[in-house]
C-alpha cells in the first residue's frame, strides 16, 4: 500500500499547448493606430457591460500586427479588476503572439488612467521586454471614447 501512495506523488498533469484560429490570416484585421484597436475593441466589448463592471481584455497579435484574439483576462467590480501579468503572458506565449495590447474600461466614463493602471502597464512592458514580446498599447475604453497610453505619450 506504501509503494502506491509513493507512486502517486510523482504523477504529474500533462499540459498542452494549443491556439485554433477562427479566421485565415488574411481575414484577421490589420491595427495600425489606436483608433485601430479602439474600432477593435468596441465591436467585442459587451455594450451591456461597458458603463457596469470592469473588465481587462489583451488584444494579441502577429509580427504583421495582425489581430490574432482578445482574450478576457478578469472581470472585476465597479471600482476595478485585477490583471495578473502571468495570465497575460501565458495566454500570449499560447497564442504564439508577437506582441499585446493591453486594455480594460473605465464604467465611470473616466478616461484618466489611475496609478493603478500606469503601474501595471510598466510591469508588463518590462516582462514583454524579458520574453522578446512588445506591449505596444494600453487602451481604457469608455462607452463614449477612449485613452492611449501611446497617444498621450505614457508609453
Amino acid at each position: 500500500m506504501e509503494n502506491q501512495h509513493q507512486i502517486s506523488l510523482f504523477q504529474v498533469a500533462e499540459i498542452s499547448i494549443s491556439y485554433t484560429p477562427k479566421f485565415k490570416a488574411s481575414e484577421r484585421p490589420k491595427v495600425t493606430s489606436s483608433k485601430d484597436i479602439y474600432n477593435i475593441l468596441s465591436q467585442n466589448w459587451d455594450s451591456r457591460k461597458i458603463d457596469l463592471l470592469e473588465q481587462f481584455k489583451v488584444v494579441l497579435l502577429s509580427r504583421a500586427n495582425k489581430v490574432l484574439g482578445i482574450v478576457d483576462i478578469s472581470t472585476g467590480g465597479i471600482a476595478g479588476c485585477v490583471a495578473d501579468p502571468k495570465i497575460i503572458f501565458g495566454a500570449t506565449l499560447k497564442a504564439g503572439a508577437s506582441s499585446l495590447i493591453l486594455s480594460h474600461n473605465h464604467p465611470s466614463g473616466n478616461l484618466r488612467p489611475s496609478q493603478a493602471d500606469i503601474s501595471l502597464t510598466k510591469k508588463v512592458k518590462a516582462g514583454g521586454e524579458f520574453l522578446d514580446i512588445a506591449v505596444l498599447d494600453h487602451i481604457i475604453m469608455t462607452s463614449e471614447g477612449y485613452y492611449s497610453f501611446v497617444d498621450e505619450g505614457l508609453m
